[in-house]
């Protein structure tokens, strides 16, 4: 017997109310999906070079790694840090550093492919600076 995939229709408020529920990492999660998405359908036939540096720009921190940094950084503000914690906090610094280093080497060579300026590509992409508290 052949399987049948039924899929839901949610309405836009219903996925709205959905997404409100989201914390503030998984909420800047999709956002950036939702970003590839839209970057998809206005332009469908991106060059393989530029779809590759999209694909690279949007990969992000990874999510245990950012999720223990952002702990290491409220346990700082409140004065709550140990040495070891506080060596843990300079080495993921110097990782995150690295990766938006990456980041943003990985924007200027797009930028670069659309003879444009880093802040056009990054405004196209609706990409900004990081928030890290």
């Amino acid at each position: 017997m052949a399987s049948v995939q039924v899929k839901a229709q949610l309405s836009t408020d219903d996925l709205l109310e959905a997404i409100d529920q989201l914390d503030k990492r998984n909420l800047e999660n999709l956002l950036q999906k939702l970003l590839v998405i839209v970057a998809r359908r206005k332009a469908p036939a991106l060059p393989k070079n530029e779809a590759e540096l999209i694909k690279k720009i949007n990969q992000g921190l990874p999510q245990e790694i950012q999720q223990r940094y952002r702990m290491l950084i409220a346990r700082r503000k409140s004065e709550a840090l140990t040495e070891t914690e506080y060596a843990e906090l300079l080495k993921l610094t110097d990782q995150v550093e690295h990766l938006e280093k990456q980041r943003i080497d990985y924007l200027l060579q797009l930028a670069q492919l659309r003879h444009t300026t880093l802040n056009q590509v990054m405004e196209q992409l609706g990409i900004q600076p990081p928030d890290y508290d």
